[in-house]
């Protein structure tokens, strides 16, 4: 049995037992001038639980689910386009045969859910060109204030810093945004040679984007500990919004029974380890093309795909 498993199924059944009902509208508020946001226009309603917790070991396990199958490389590769290319150029991901941020991505004619994202660039004197990008997101954010390079150098030389924070929720630039962050903010330590890591998200769509972004921030806390010589410690990943969207349901449901029945028959597979390349020693220099070359999962085995909408 995983211990990501362990927690993710409970967090699924306590949000499907005791979870608020919702309509998603702008601003969480329904009135004559509410509009329904984005992804919520087709009518999905969510099942949420407010203010969760997922606590790991780094060391004893890397945390990806064994109850269904999790894309590793695919949550790993958008990690790299954030933190380590720095972009927010959807076709980075679509050349890798990832399409996740598509719908996402600002059409020829700069307008894009209602917003002139040309017009809002040049009034926020921001000389580049919004197309085929998410906008002033991401790994936009993490390359304008060097967000890796300065915690990657922190840790290095100043190991008991108490202010290891990278944010990528910066005020000036949500209008911008095509999507302002889900998992905003992260915190970094080192105690006893350990690499711990805290994360934080706004909002958390739990059938598909939960494991992803568990999966990306391991895989960076491992990759960032291995360039430093460290272990990788205690990892925290904090939710404000927990969520299930009802045409989730289903699938979450069939998770459930997988998961039951296979605690019950001993069947449970294992965590897999992740291997890391040992000659690489520069987070920037690890392969990033869609093989991965310098990192993989050993002995994943995992009880198969569940097909689930994305409407979070």
């Amino acid at each position: 049995m995983t211990k990501f498993d362990e927690q993710y199924i409970d967090l699924c059944k306590r949000i499907l037992k005791s979870g608020q009902k919702i309509q998603n509208y702008k601003d969480g508020v329904k009135g004559n001038n509410a509009v329904p946001v984005h992804n919520a226009q087709n009518g999905v309603k969510t099942i949420r639980l407010p203010h969760q917790i997922l606590q790991f070991d780094l060391s004893e396990e890397f945390p990806i689910l064994t109850s269904k199958k999790v894309a590793f490389k695919t949550a790993v590769l958008e990690m790299f386009w954030i933190y380590q290319v720095q972009s927010n150029q959807v076709s980075w991901l679509k050349e890798r045969g990832i399409k996740i941020w598509n719908e996402w991505e600002i059409p020829e004619d700069g307008v894009y859910m209602g917003r002139d994202f040309k017009k809002m660039y040049k009034e926020s004197d921001i000389d580049e060109n919004p197309v085929g990008s998410i906008g002033t997101a991401y790994g936009w954010i993490v390359k304008r204030y060097q967000l890796t390079q300065n915690l990657i150098d922190t840790l290095k030389n100043d190991p008991g810093n108490r202010r290891m924070v990278l944010s990528l929720w910066q005020n000036e630039f949500l209008k911008t945004a095509a999507l302002p962050s889900c998992v905003w903010n992260s915190e970094w330590n080192i105690t006893n040679g350990r690499l711990n890591l805290l994360v934080n998200s706004r909002s958390s769509d739990v059938p598909l984007g939960l494991p992803f972004n568990i999966v990306q921030y391991a895989t960076f806390c491992y990759l960032v500990a291995h360039c430093l010589g460290l272990k990788p410690g205690q990892f925290t990943f904090v939710t404000n919004d927990a969520h299930i969207y009802e045409n989730q349901i289903d699938g979450i449901k069939e998770q459930i029974k997988r998961y039951d029945e296979a605690v019950a028959a001993g069947t449970l597979p294992k965590a897999p380890k992740l291997w890391i390349n040992p000659e690489v020693k520069d987070f920037f220099e690890f392969d990033n093309s869609k093989e991965l070359k310098d990192i993989r999962l050993e002995n994943y085995e995992n009880l198969g795909r569940i097909s689930m909408p994305i409407s979070a």
